[in-house]
């Protein structure tokens, strides 16, 4: 398995595969898609079998503070370390940097406290509508 950074030539393939893991509502089109990566300071895909079967991408200012946005892997890979690689990429090593997370989804909390994440008691958040 490869975590490389992702290539406009992989715009349709991770849309495809966030569309077909639950984040169509999140991602709109391939344009849209195009927007929210360009908006992102790092964004990844993990290949294997020279398919692209994992998607993160994160937003921070590389000193302070950074926000993961979205961790997504093919269903048919999951549990073979490919969101940790993608996780572990994205965050780096900088101990100085907090990073946060939205965990809504099903297994989320579980699979972010592995690799470090707590529970937050000072996040607020202001919901889209």
């Amino acid at each position: 398995m490869l975590v490389r950074s992702i290539a406009p030539a992989d715009f349709d393939t991770v849309h495809r595969l966030l569309v077909s893991n639950g984040w169509a509502h999140r991602v709109g089109d391939v344009e849209d898609l195009g927007r929210l990566i360009s908006a992102s300071q790092r964004a990844l895909v993990a290949v294997a079998d020279d398919q692209i079967v994992g998607f993160a991408r994160a937003i921070t200012d590389g000193i302070s503070n950074g926000y993961l946005s979205m961790v997504v892997v093919a269903e048919s890979h999951r549990t073979r370390g490919i969101g940790r690689a993608l996780v572990e990429r994205l965050v780096g090593s900088e101990p100085s940097i907090t990073w946060v997370l939205r965990a809504g989804r099903e297994g989320a909390a579980e699979f972010f406290a592995k690799l470090g994440f707590s529970a937050s008691t000072t996040a607020m958040e202001r919901p889209r509508c």
